[in-house]
């Protein structure tokens, strides 16, 4: 059982940056894909950065997000630079053995949420 605890979300202007973390309880986490992924009101719940033996961006947010692993404190995190309103959402981490996909019924475990508000 893997249960997931997103953090690092806020209110921000446009052009500015956040960094959201995932951490993970289970020491097997490390093995585990990582996405994060985000929904907006009235839309579905978009792929935007998945890590496992590589990473892997939405065309949306390449460039701009960065995800790494920091296996020492079994975190997942996810640097977002440049941010524009329509980054804004709630962003959920989510777990899943095997490889990175991006449709998000995939992943067996997510975290709560933690939303981002980019105010233009």
């Amino acid at each position: 059982q893997v249960q997931l605890v997103e953090s690092g979300g806020g209110l921000v202007q446009a052009g500015g940056s956040l960094r959201l973390s995932c951490a993970a309880s289970g020491r097997t986490f490390n093995s585990y894909t990582v996405g994060w992924f985000r929904q907006a009101p009235g839309r579905e719940r978009e792929f935007v950065a998945g890590i496992g033996w590589s990473t892997a961006y939405a065309d949306s947010v390449k460039g701009r997000f960065s995800i790494w692993r920091d296996y020492a404190q079994t975190t997942v995190n996810l640097r977002m630079n440049s941010l524009h309103p329509e980054d804004t959402a709630v962003y959920y981490c989510a777990a899943r053995r095997g490889g990175i996909v991006r449709g998000p019924d995939e992943y067996d475990y997510w975290g709560q949420g933690t939303q981002v508000t980019v105010s233009s």
